[in-house]
């Protein structure tokens, strides 16, 4: 039996607002998180993400507070990211309310602490954030970055999604940086090579502009659609996505 391909809200957090911009730059005011994850609710999302983009020590506690309204007003999985590197970085959203966790840099900083997150809470938990670009120099062409794409990690993106899978990441957030808020489409080859390495769930992040790219997305094998910008200023809403997929032929939840 197929499983069905999931629409997910993007909330990038930062002071306690939704913002968002282009390759991570030049961000604007979106919103009140708890009221757009309560909106995106209604709407039929499958899930929403929060990535808290300052990461700060100021901007997690921020988080874990947004967390705790958000999983009392809504009823669809929380996935949270940004400044998590640690077991107890983990523990504590997920008593604010969160269901899934999302690690980045300190899973590249320290790669030891994947396997610690997925034996502890286990795999379906554990969420890989990828940044990844279009980089010379790597094997496959893509390099995963950190700090909002402007730092080279000097990893392949392949080699790394990997091995952060066979430590025990259950879920690939992937995240093309070239992409990333220009509502150019999804990175297909992107997203096809990533799903010809691992078979863990994959999540398409970054360029969708139109309902027919989270279709292409799909086709290319993401287990899961994921955006910001189009929903938050109302370019496409959450039933147009799921409509667009279920008329080409992909399973979708009503």
């Amino acid at each position: 039996m197929s499983v069905a391909v999931r629409v997910i809200p993007c909330l990038d957090v930062h002071a306690g607002r939704v913002v968002k911009g282009v390759n991570f730059l030049n961000l604007r005011d979106a919103g009140d998180p708890v009221e757009l994850a309560s909106r995106y609710s209604a709407e039929g999302a499958d899930e929403v993400t929060f990535l808290d983009i300052s990461a700060s020590a100021e901007g997690r506690d921020t988080t874990r507070d947004m967390v705790r309204r958000t999983a009392e007003s809504v009823f669809i999985p929380l996935c949270v990211g940004g400044g998590v590197g640690s077991v107890a970085d983990v523990d504590l959203l997920l008593r604010s309310g969160a269901d899934k966790v999302s690690i980045n840099t300190g899973a590249i900083r320290r790669p030891e602490v994947v396997d610690e997150i997925a034996a502890r809470f286990g795999n379906q938990v554990l969420v890989l954030s990828l940044d990844a670009r279009r980089e010379q120099g790597h094997p496959s062409g893509f390099g995963v970055t950190t700090h909002g794409g402007r730092r080279a990690a000097g990893l392949d993106a392949l080699a790394w999604v990997k091995e952060a899978v066979d430590r025990g990441a259950g879920e690939v957030l992937l995240n093309s940086m070239d992409a990333d808020g220009t509502t150019a489409g999804f990175d297909i080859e992107m997203i096809e090579a990533v799903r010809a390495v691992v078979d863990v769930p994959i999540v398409a992040s970054g360029g969708a502009g139109t309902a027919a790219d989270f279709v292409a997305a799909a086709q290319a094998g993401a287990d899961a659609v994921l955006a910001a910008s189009v929903f938050h200023y109302g370019t496409l809403g959450i039933p147009e996505v799921k409509a667009a997929m279920a008329a080409a032929g992909i399973e979708v939840r009503r």
